[in-house]
């Protein structure tokens, strides 16, 4: 059954609605017919077929159902205002959807999210959550909310470019290089770049793999993008553009159209290409592959995957708060996260939840059989003004293969300016 309903005192926003039958895990209501009604706000109305099939497991399983509820939505900022808003009425929201880095922080410093902490320890003692992943939950040594749904970021390649002019697949950063300096010289454009959105990305892969401690550092007040290793690996980017290696940013065909063809032969994604590849019927270890992106620095014991991940949250002093932590854990669990992988296509957190896709089952299995460290995507990672300012700088080195001191400077003095402004 569905049914469309406005929450009072709001007129923007995504929301549904979830319910969820009693049962001996404590979750309880004052429904007459036994059954807990846990608002659910999202902005994600095209996953409405992936909640809908999760129905048939809780209800069989945990005797949980999912009921979807869509209110008037607009875009992000709009969703993002929505939700803040209903922290100021009755309707603090059960459940919700969110995001990593400052936003998630900002909610954690106002007290408006339930703690997690509980559910983080049993699902790593259990082994349903990868090492690290974690820590975009972390505030103050307790976790808050946890992961809807993560993104790996991997790069993908033309099986058949590759076949043509011999390349194997790198496994390590001057193997990479050298498959650059063949496909070059065979008239092929090694690598895919943006100038818009994801105009950080070679950024992030190379600074990560080249000393992962400073990487990370950019997310506190101990960073600094003039740190020798963060100088080091953007020259390494500037000198990539040197040699021609990456499309023209400012092209408008899409990256799994100009994959396909063979435009370019490498694009470093996240793992939601695979949908958009899957769209214009190219597959899986037939068309294209993934492998994981080799560290610059080869003294970096471990291989460093970026991890990018949305949360799902659980709205402190809700109606149904505790019925909504029960849901949590479920969601974490291998029936619920075998439903995500079997309805999106795509991968998940959980190990155990299995892939009809080769290629990202193979990336799921090698990530979680040890060797990797996890680390945060740049964007959710560092202070939002200094990712907003990125986007400028970042768009504009690309587009005129500007210089990297220049990029680097103007980075480190808004990432002054933020720090020096927090207690």
């Amino acid at each position: 059954m569905k049914r469309t309903r406005l929450l009072s005192g709001l007129a923007l926003g995504t929301a549904a609605v979830l319910t969820l039958a009693g049962c001996s895990t404590g979750a309880s209501g004052d429904d007459t017919d036994g059954v807990v009604t846990l608002d659910f706000f999202m902005d994600k109305a095209a996953w409405e077929p992936t909640f809908d099939a999760m129905n048939e497991v809780s209800e069989k399983d945990e005797q949980m159902t999912l009921e979807v509820i869509q209110t008037p939505g607009s875009d992000a900022g709009a969703y993002d205002s929505f939700v803040k808003q209903a922290f100021q009425t009755k309707d603090v929201p059960d459940l919700f959807t969110w995001h990593t880095g400052e936003s998630l922080g900002e909610l954690v410093e106002r007290d408006l999210v339930a703690e997690t902490t509980d559910i983080w320890t049993e699902a790593e003692k259990e082994g349903l959550v990868p090492e690290g992943l974690k820590d975009n939950y972390t505030f103050d040594g307790k976790q808050y909310c946890v992961p809807l749904n993560v993104v790996y970021w991997a790069m993908y390649y033309n099986k058949h470019v590759f076949e043509e002019h011999g390349i194997e697949v790198p496994t390590t950063f001057e193997e990479l290089m050298d498959a650059a300096v063949t496909l070059k010289a065979a008239g092929v454009t090694p690598f895919h770049q943006m100038n818009v959105f994801f105009e950080f990305v070679w950024f992030m892969a190379l600074a990560a793999g080249e000393d992962p401690e400073a990487y990370a550092a950019l997310g506190t007040d101990d960073g600094s993008f003039l740190d020798p290793s963060i100088v080091e690996s953007t020259e390494q980017w500037k000198q990539m553009m040197d040699d021609g290696w990456f499309i023209d940013p400012g092209v408008q065909t899409d990256p799994q159209t100009l994959l396909s063809t063979g435009e370019v032969a490498m694009a470093y994604f996240g793992t939601f290409l695979t949908g958009q590849l899957t769209a214009i019927d190219q597959v899986a270890g037939e068309d294209y592959g993934i492998f994981t992106f080799p560290n610059m620095n080869a003294d970096v014991e471990d291989t460093q995957m970026v991890l990018e991940t949305g949360p799902l949250c659980v709205g402190k002093g809700a109606d149904n708060e505790k019925a909504a932590l029960e849901y949590s854990k479920w969601w974490l669990g291998d029936d619920a996260q075998t439903v995500w992988t079997e309805t999106r296509g795509d991968v998940s957190f959980n190990p155990n939840a299995p892939l009809a896709d080769p290629e990202l089952q193979n990336l799921v299995d090698t990530v979680n059989g040890g060797g990797y460290q996890i680390q945060p995507r740049f964007m959710e990672m560092v202070p939002l003004p200094v990712y907003n300012r990125s986007t400028e700088v970042f768009g504009e080195f690309v587009s005129n293969n500007g210089d990297p001191d220049a990029v680097l400077e103007e980075l480190q003095k808004e990432n002054e300016a933020y720090w020096s402004e927090q207690d």
